[in-house]
C-alpha cells in the first residue's frame, strides 16, 4: 500500500469518526431535549449538557486532524 493509500485511508477513518460523534451529538441532544421539555433537570440532564459539549470539542479537534491530514495528501501528490 503507497503512502498516498494509507493517507487516504486514514482520512476515511477519521471521517467515520466524526460521523459516530455527530450521531452521538443527535441522540443524547434528542434526549436531553425531552428532559428539558418534561422539566425534567435533573443530575442527568447536566451530565448529558458536559458530554455534548465534551462531544463537540472531540469533534473540533478530529475535524482539524482530518484537514492537516488532507494538506499533507495534497503534498503527497505534488
Amino acid at each position: 500500500m503507497g503512502k498516498i493509500d494509507e493517507k487516504k485511508e486514514y482520512i476515511g477513518i477519521l471521517k467515520a469518526y466524526l460521523n459516530i460523534i455527530i450521531a452521538f451529538i443527535l441522540a443524547i441532544g434528542a434526549g436531553i431535549s425531552k428532559m428539558y421539555l418534561n422539566n425534567n433537570t435533573t443530575l442527568l440532564f447536566w451530565i448529558g449538557i458536559v458530554f455534548i459539549l465534551s462531544l463537540m470539542i472531540i469533534f473540533i479537534f478530529i475535524a482539524k486532524k482530518a484537514h492537516q491530514e488532507i494538506v499533507v495528501l495534497k503534498d503527497l501528490k505534488d
